[in-house]
C-alpha cells in the first residue's frame, strides 16, 4: 500500500512546494504513454488538489452532469476518511463535468448531484504543452455532510486512490497510484485504496 503525506498550505496552495504523487500503475492494457501525476494539500477548511495528465489526444465531449466522464479524458480522486465505510468518487474531464458519487466499500452507491459544482469546488482546468490540468478543491462543509464528525489537522488520515482513464478515447487507458487487484477494469476497489496522512 502507497502512502502520501498531505501538507498542511496556508489558504491558496503555492504548488511549487507541495509533492506529487504518480499514478504509476498501467492496468489492463499495454502503455500508451499516458502519465499522471496528482498533488494534494490542505487547510482546516479544505482539500487543495491539482491533477496533471501527460495526454497528447485528448476527449473532452461531456459537458453537463450526469454523465459519464469516464468516456472522456479523465482524472479521478477516491477518498474516505481512516475508519469509515463509505468513499466519494471525484472523476473530472477537461471540461468540469464532473462525476461524483458516495460508495460503500463494495461499490454500491448513488451519484450526487450538486448545483453548479464548477463553483462549488472551485474548479479550474486548462491546456498545457503535452496535456492537461485541473484543480479543484474540497470543502471541508461539503465533507462533513458524510462525516460529521471530520477534521482537517495534523494525524487525520484518508484511504484512497487516484486514477486517469478514458474508455472512448483514442487509446483506452487505466492508470492508479494504487495497484488493482482486480482482473477487469474496476476502479470501485476500497480495499485497493492507499493511505494519506495529514502532516
Amino acid at each position: 500500500m502507497e502512502t502520501y503525506e498531505m501538507i498542511r498550505c496556508e489558504n491558496a496552495p503555492d504548488w511549487s512546494l507541495v509533492p506529487p504523487l504518480r499514478a504509476g500503475n498501467i492496468e489492463w492494457t499495454e502503455d500508451y504513454g499516458i502519465r499522471m501525476t496528482q498533488k494534494t494539500c490542505y487547510t482546516s477548511e479544505a482539500l487543495f488538489v491539482q491533477q496533471t495528465a501527460v495526454e497528447q489526444r485528448i476527449r473532452a465531449e461531456h459537458r453537463e452532469m450526469p454523465a459519464a466522464v469516464c468516456e472522456d479524458s479523465c482524472m479521478e480522486f477516491f477518498l474516505m476518511p481512516e475508519g469509515e465505510t463509505r468513499y466519494l468518487n471525484f472523476e473530472w474531464n477537461l471540461n468540469g463535468c464532473l462525476h461524483l458519487g458516495i460508495h460503500t466499500r463494495d461499490g454500491d452507491g448513488i451519484q450526487l448531484l450538486p448545483k453548479e459544482p464548477g463553483i462549488l469546488f472551485s474548479f479550474c482546468s486548462g491546456r498545457t504543452g503535452d496535456g492537461w490540468q485541473i484543480e479543484y478543491c474540497i470543502p471541508l462543509a461539503f465533507l462533513r455532510l458524510f462525516y460529521p464528525a471530520l477534521t482537517l489537522k495534523a494525524g487525520t488520515a484518508f484511504r484512497a486512490n487516484c486514477y486517469k482513464c478514458g474508455d472512448l478515447t483514442e487509446h483506452p487507458h487505466f492508470l492508479a497510484w494504487n495497484k488493482n487487484s482486480s482482473a477487469t477494469p474496476n476502479f470501485h476497489r476500497a480495499e485497493d485504496f492507499g493511505r494519506m496522512l495529514l502532516i
